[in-house]
């Protein structure tokens, strides 16, 4: 591996016996022959940022992604957000809409969602690299062994979480879900193809906020910095 990965916070005791696997360290010697080869996102310094930004102590909402976005300037390592000065992507336009129309908040003046980060809110993308204008192109290389390692140890944690499964490929992570503390909330993917088959009108911002104060916890602030 170029660098030893180091997350800074409770994820690297977690995940040290995981990186150090033969599949992880194959994995890891094919993305970074990826990066030197091939235009890939997000930028390799921000491979890690889901969990760089939400430590696992820190845990109390997961949304699973699935690759990052495809095209240039839009992923930044954490699922269904983007930077600042980017267009906001379509499905997370719907997730927009679904949000102002669950809690009423403002609808946002941008894509970065690392103030929900920064709350707990876990964005997880199931694979974690892709080749420009290659959707799926890095699947079945070995990230979706490490995010589900990641699931069944947030799935051990004594203090509740909600799962926000979106999607086909959200939900077949359920399987991995067998605590009975936490909570799972399913719906169809957020894209414009899959949206209006019951995407809108779920409320699971609100569901999972009212899950979080039922059990004593701070609930989220879904309200996007400005």
């Amino acid at each position: 591996m170029k660098n030893k990965i180091h997350f800074g916070n409770d994820w690297d005791q977690l995940l040290e016996e995981e990186i150090e696997k033969p599949y992880f360290r194959k994995l890891m010697k094919f993305v970074e022959h990826e990066y030197r080869h091939h235009k890939i996102y997000p930028d390799y310094d921000q491979l890690f940022s889901a969990l760089k930004l939400t430590p696992f102590h820190h845990v109390k909402v997961v949304i699973l992604g699935q690759d990052p976005y495809h095209q240039e300037n839009q992923a930044h390592g954490l699922c269904f957000s983007v930077p600042r000065d980017v267009k906001i992507p379509k499905s997370l336009h719907n997730i927009y809409l679904e949000l102002v129309n669950d809690i009423g908040i403002e609808y946002p003046k941008h894509g970065n969602l690392i103030s929900w980060a920064k709350q707990g809110v876990l964005l997880l993308n199931t694979v974690f690299t892709v080749r420009d204008s290659q959707p799926t192109s890095h699947r079945n290389k070995g990230w979706e062994v490490f995010s589900n390692t990641i699931i069944s140890l947030l799935n051990k944690k004594r203090q509740p979480i909600v799962y926000l499964l979106w999607g086909n490929d959200a939900k077949n992570k359920e399987s991995l879900i067998t605590n009975q503390k936490h909570c799972i909330l399913k719906s169809v993917h957020p894209s414009p193809l899959s949206a209006y088959r019951g995407f809108f009108g779920c409320k699971h911002f609100s569901e999972t906020n009212d899950f979080l104060k039922k059990h004593h916890l701070e609930p989220i602030n879904w309200q996007i910095e400005k």
